[in-house]
């Protein structure tokens, strides 16, 4: 009996989707790596706006089948944003109560992830590209603030495929 429940457990468990991070700290994410998603799921969000328009003169069954497809991989890019801003960094990274911390800069970062959390549940909303590249802006601002320059470097080097950074970006402190 007892091995029939464990199995039942293991089962549910293996079952049940991934996210893109657990909440204990398992210290196996990163932060850069974090950023980097985040830029590909809107370039993704913006591959996906592109095919929809493609597709919205044509009302053959193939190519409603690919909109709808679209606009779910749209959706669900956008909603791996949030998770990531809410679920990442605003709850397990940010930490509104550590002593002698900048709290202008906290708030500057605040402002920018819920800045990011709009702007993706407006991509959901229309097929607006402008706010992909708000998006972006805002991507690159909040690491620009999170980072040391060394890090944002790193970031343009090995995870800025999707990233617009601007160079020349100013050293400031930030977590590692």
């Amino acid at each position: 009996m007892r091995t029939t429940h464990l199995v039942a457990l293991l089962a549910a468990l293996l079952a049940s989707p991934a996210l893109s991070h657990c909440e204990v700290p398992c210290g196996i994410y990163g932060d850069k790596a974090r950023i980097d998603a985040l830029y590909e799921h809107v370039t993704t969000i913006e591959k996906a706006m592109t095919q929809i328009t493609e597709l919205s003169g044509k009302n053959d069954a193939q190519s409603l089948n690919q909109a709808v497809r679209w606009i779910t991989t749209k959706d669900d890019h956008a909603t791996q944003i949030q998770h990531i801003v809410s679920q990442y960094f605003m709850t397990q990274r940010l930490d509104l109560d550590k002593e002698g911390q900048d709290r202008a800069k906290l708030v500057e970062e605040l402002v920018l992830l819920h800045g990011m959390l709009r702007s993706a549940m407006k991509t959901k909303q229309t097929l607006d590209a402008s706010h992909c590249a708000k998006l972006r802006k805002q991507i690159d601002g909040f690491a620009s603030l999170y980072f040391s320059a060394e890090d944002l470097e790193h970031i343009r080097e090995d995870h800025g495929k999707h990233a617009e950074h601007e160079a020349g970006g100013k050293d400031k402190p930030g977590k590692k």
